[in-house]
């Protein structure tokens, strides 16, 4: 039998700049591909900072997460992938405060690079209400 994937798309939430979807769902869980800081309507990178980048790619996942019904509350795991691992204090503030009291297992890597030169992304699996 094979299971039943539901694809996950919202305008809120920038189109996927490659073959893949924004999130997928199946079995009442919830994959969000990892989002970097682009403007929903434009595609274009907000942000020098790796503060400022991280709290719009946080807002990114959290339209996708809206889409489904979901939120912060419900993230199991993420991972943070930077350029810069001098940049993980600055983007630790703007990730505790969109998660609130929530504390999701993570893993962050420091990575040679990300797409449109971004300094951070960030991707996330999270439960269905």
């Amino acid at each position: 039998m094979k299971a039943e994937i539901d694809i996950i798309s919202t305008d809120r939430a920038p189109r996927a700049i490659g073959p893949y979807s924004q999130a997928v769902s199946s079995g009442g869980v919830m994959y969000l591909s990892g989002q970097v800081a682009l403007d929903p309507a434009s595609g274009e990178l907000i942000g020098t900072t790796a503060e400022e980048q991280a709290s719009q790619a946080l807002k990114n996942l959290g339209a996708v997460l809206a889409e489904a019904g979901s939120g912060f509350d419900r993230v199991v795991k993420t991972t943070v992938y930077l350029t810069d691992m001098n940049d993980f204090a600055a983007v630790n503030s703007v990730y505790a405060r969109a998660f609130g009291d929530s504390r999701p297992a993570r893993a962050t890597v420091q990575v040679a690079g990300l797409p449109k030169g971004a300094r951070v992304e960030i991707d996330a699996i999270a439960l269905l209400n």
